[in-house]
């Protein structure tokens, strides 16, 4: 009896050890803070927590949805006040470690960010708080108003992480806006349709590049290309001077390239002497600021949560444009462009304003049939984060090499936007799709098309993005009213080993297009050999080349579609000159 008396009693006590030293890995008090100096007044926003091994970029600039990423954890701050500790949750969500409690023993380079939101009052009745976008182009780790600390180094001990004060001293400084040169010119327009959705001013800007001659030809009017993809700072490949002889040459591991910057300089001088080239047509080229509170830009549609970007920039900023700058301004003389983000734009809007454009080509374009919406089908699967198993959890990828090694997943990819924004505010790829694509909650926010913490899929939702946003279902529903405005217009180009398997719902769409009658579609859909994302179309350069080609290499199609679509009596001279 004795002997079992001590037998409990030594489990009792170890029991309690245990859970001692369970609770000494949580009960870390971090504090965090920022002066008045910074801002004056209450702050709302997105608290981020990070932890990195080095220092050589600060941890803020080392979170990321692949191997080399550091850890971070976050939480929403309401009303965070200047010069008062604020505690942060001891029980914040983070990635790739889940809990606080689950980092390592070790030396880590702390740092916290302050991602700032602000408060819309839609013109639907909701209220939401959102990162603005200023300038910068929706990055969390970089945007203008943000604060953030200096980095510096703890120890996480074998019983945890011992009290931290953190002060936010820093905030990022604004961005200088790009001046005009000679060739290149910006503008920014309000919008009036965006405006009234947001209920406060919204902007649509645009960098535009003027054809040689555009001053000495004054009664001349041009095409246009729209040239779509990402936030683009500047307007970028075209650059008057040879590459700088004193550039030192780097590296880039994406292309596994040495002197890969000197490479994008000779591109870009190479471009501007195609552009004077006797021969090469007189075009006007754009490239879009459309960035929103959800993203570095809108998918230039019209959508639930974002508002009415498709309309905004066909029926605002490109009349605005072409006003200004002598385009033309019929949509048989426009023409649309771009790859990944921007060869999806490039084709939704081609086929949701069919007669204002003349032309898409789509490079390596994000999902377009959502049977295929990367590996999920989001219609018949039951979960977007595990294949279905009866007794094995098996994560579904979401990158890969062309050799087809795995460097991430759709729950690591989607967990970690969790850590940087709830309410599909993370800035990040997946969340915009979300944005975009999903119906508006009774909160203003987007609805889930899955529950992001364990991948569940609403398939209610997922009826709504079939019947606004599948484009090869849209297309196939309404071929009957489309298939003659769309004829001759689609050309669609992904690499067969796209990072992302874009390719597989190219290959749902191509299925479609080579099906098609009464019209036939008339266009191309082409692969790349062992070509990654984003393959565009060039059989003959690899990506790295190729991808710096956008703004000539597809003229002569343009110009083949212009010549057989120009109705009578169209303008195909004036902008023909040497």
């Amino acid at each position: 009896m004795n002997r079992t008396l001590l037998l409990l009693s030594v489990l009792f006590i170890s029991l309690i050890a245990c859970k001692q030293q369970e609770d000494a890995l949580n009960i870390a008090d971090i504090s965090i803070s920022f002066p008045s100096s910074l801002s004056e007044g209450p702050e709302d926003g997105r608290l981020l927590l990070m932890f990195a091994k080095t220092n050589e970029k600060e941890p803020r600039f080392q979170i990321n949805d692949g191997l080399t990423t550091q850890l971070v954890f976050g939480m929403n701050v309401d009303q965070m006040e200047p010069e008062k500790s604020f505690a942060f949750n001891k029980e914040a969500f983070g990635y790739p470690y889940p809990s606080l409690s689950d980092v390592p023993p070790g030396e880590y380079w702390v740092q916290a960010l302050l991602h700032v939101y602000e408060t819309f009052n839609l013109s639907a009745g909701q209220t939401v708080k959102l990162p603005m976008d200023n300038g910068e182009g929706q990055q969390w780790n970089r945007s203008p108003g943000n604060l953030f600390s200096t980095p510096f180094k703890i120890t996480v001990s074998e019983t945890g992480i011992e009290p931290i004060d953190i002060v936010m001293d820093q905030k990022i400084e604004p961005i200088k806006e790009p001046e005009d040169t000679e060739w290149i010119k910006h503008i920014k327009i309000r919008s009036e349709k965006l405006s009234e959705f947001w209920g406060r001013d919204m902007y649509l800007g645009a960098h535009i590049l003027l054809p040689k001659g555009f001053k000495e030809h004054p009664k001349a009017k041009y095409p246009l290309m729209i040239f779509h993809g990402h936030f683009p700072d500047d307007f970028g490949g075209f650059r008057t001077q040879p590459p700088d002889p004193n550039l030192e040459p780097e590296y880039s591991a994406r292309f596994d390239l040495e002197g890969y910057n000197i490479i994008q300089q000779q591109e870009a001088y190479d471009f501007y002497k195609r552009w004077n080239e006797p021969d090469f047509p007189r075009f006007i080229v754009i490239e879009i600021q459309h960035p929103t509170p959800y993203y570095d830009d809108s998918y230039a549609v019209n959508s639930a949560s974002q508002g009415p970007y498709g309309d905004a920039i066909t029926y605002e900023l490109i009349p605005h444009i072409e006003k200004e700058f002598r385009g033309l301004g019929e949509g048989w003389a426009r023409f649309l462009y771009g790859g990944s983000t921007g060869g999806w734009e490039a084709l939704a809007v081609q086929v949701m304003y069919p007669e204002e454009y003349n032309g898409c080509f789509a490079a390596c374009p994000d999902p377009i049939d959502f049977r295929a919406y990367c590996l999920n089908n989001i219609y018949e699967d039951e979960n977007a984060y595990y294949y279905k198993s009866d007794f094995k959890q098996l994560e579904v990828p979401a990158h890969r090499d062309y050799l087809g090694q795995i460097q991430g997943t759709v729950k690591g990819n989607n967990h970690l936007e969790l850590v940087l924004g709830d309410k599909s505010r993370s800035g990040q790829q997946w969340d915009i799709w979300e944005a975009t694509y999903s119906p508006q909650g009774t909160d203003g926010y987007p609805q889930r098309i899955w529950d992001k913490m364990t991948g569940e899929i609403d398939h209610g939702v997922a009826e709504y993005w079939k019947e606004n946003f599948d484009l090869r279902y849209i297309l196939e529903r309404d071929w009957d009213k489309l298939g003659e405005k769309l004829k001759g217009k689609i050309h669609i180009y992904c690499g067969d080993m796209d990072n992302y398997y874009l390719n597989n719902a190219v290959y749902l769409m191509e299925d479609f297009l080579e099906s098609t009658s009464d019209p036939y579609y008339e266009g191309e859909v082409t692969y790349g050999d062992r070509a990654e994302h984003c393959w565009n179309g060039d059989p003959d350069q690899p990506n790295a080349i190729s991808r710096l080609r956008y703004n000539s290499m597809y003229v002569p199609k343009i110009m083949e579609r212009i010549a057989k679509s120009a109705p009578r009596g169209a303008d195909l001279s004036s902008w023909r000159y040497k």
